[in-house]
Order: structure tokens, then C-alpha cells, then sequence
């Protein structure tokens, strides 16, 4: 009988100790959940409705180099005169339009910049690839248009022209002038053409 009693005993303090850590087990998760509960409240409580960041601009400053650079083209003299500010800083022999297709006079400003361009042969139409053989050189800088009339300073295989009246309004240099010239300009450099 005691055995019986001894086994009665056991059993009912092991279903106790299962409903004790059954309830312990209750409240931990409960606790759990509250806590997360909280901090997700905290957290709420802290967002703030923020603009986006303005990205960082910095400003794009040119190389020294091209900073107030103009041209000064004297079409009589046969020579292009590269300034910065009213200080020389250097010259080169070009040649000019010929009588009939001269060189515009007047104030103009860099539109476009072109390494080794192509070029159409205005009457024909045939296009000419870049290399040894094209009209324009290995640069293109061109300050004046009408319609799909451009004139600029190029480079050119035709060395023997350089220095005299001979194009249809473009200012021809050697390649090695072209390329100084395209290093030192913009797009918005001003052009003084004088007669």
C-alpha cells in the first residue's frame, strides 16, 4: 500500500511540475511578446518624415587653361590669335575663304567640337571618312552655321594652302595647330573675326 501511495505521490507531483512549466513557459512567451510589442511602438514613435537628402553639387569648374580664353581671328594678317583674359598665349598661321566665300567677320562663339570628324563634300554628297585624306584634319571647331552650313578652324592634309585666301570659308591649320587650338577651347569660347 505504501507503494501505492509513494506512485500516487509521484505521478501527481510530475503533473504538477508539467503544469508549472507549462504556465512558466505561458508567461515567458507572453513576456516575449510584449516586449517585442514595445519596442516596435518605440520604434514607430521615433520615425520622422524626412525629405530626401539634396544631393551634393559641385560646381563644374573648367581647366585653368580654357578659363576666359577668346580668339581673335584677323583674316588679313592670315593668323589666329588665342587669349587669356588680354594676356597672348598663342598664334597660328591659317588660311582664310577665298575671295567670294570669305571668312564671316564679326563676334561668334564655339557651337561645336568634333575629333576626327568626317566630312560630305557639299557638292557630291560623298562622305569621307576620318584619316589621312579628310578635308577637316583630326579637329573640328566650328563657330558660325546657317542652316546646315557650318564654318569653323579645322586641321587639314593641304599644308601648302595654310597662310594664304584659298577655302570656302573655313579656317584651315596644320593638324598640330588644330589639335593645341582644340585643347585651349570650349564650347562657348568667343570668336573675334576681323577683316
Amino acid at each position: 500500500m505504501q507503494n501505492k501511495i509513494i506512485k500516487k505521490s509521484l505521478e501527481l507531483w510530475t503533473a504538477l511540475s508539467i503544469g508549472l512549466g507549462a504556465i512558466a513557459l505561458l508567461f515567458w512567451l507572453q513576456s516575449q511578446h510584449t516586449a517585442r510589442m514595445s519596442i516596435e511602438k518605440r520604434a514607430d514613435s521615433q520615425k520622422t518624415i524626412e525629405k530626401p537628402a539634396s544631393p551634393i553639387v559641385k560646381p563644374t569648374v573648367p581647366p585653368a587653361s580654357k578659363q576666359h580664353i577668346h580668339l581673335v581671328l584677323k583674316r588679313s594678317m592670315r593668323k589666329v590669335y588665342v587669349y587669356k583674359g588680354d594676356s597672348l598665349q598663342a598664334s597660328y598661321p591659317v588660311a582664310v575663304g577665298k575671295p567670294g566665300s570669305e571668312t564671316p567677320i564679326g563676334k561668334f562663339k564655339v557651337i561645336e567640337m568634333l575629333k576626327n570628324p568626317d566630312w560630305t563634300h557639299p557638292q557630291t554628297g560623298k562622305l569621307v571618312l576620318p584619316g589621312a585624306n579628310n578635308p577637316l584634319g583630326e579637329r573640328w571647331i566650328a563657330f558660325w552655321n546657317v542652316g546646315r552650313e557650318y564654318i569653323g578652324f579645322h586641321g587639314t592634309p593641304d599644308r601648302i594652302s595654310v597662310g594664304k585666301a584659298v577655302s570656302h570659308g573655313c579656317v584651315r591649320m596644320y593638324n598640330k595647330d588644330a589639335r593645341e587650338l582644340y585643347e585651349m577651347v570650349k564650347l562657348g569660347t568667343p570668336v573675334l573675326v576681323e577683316p
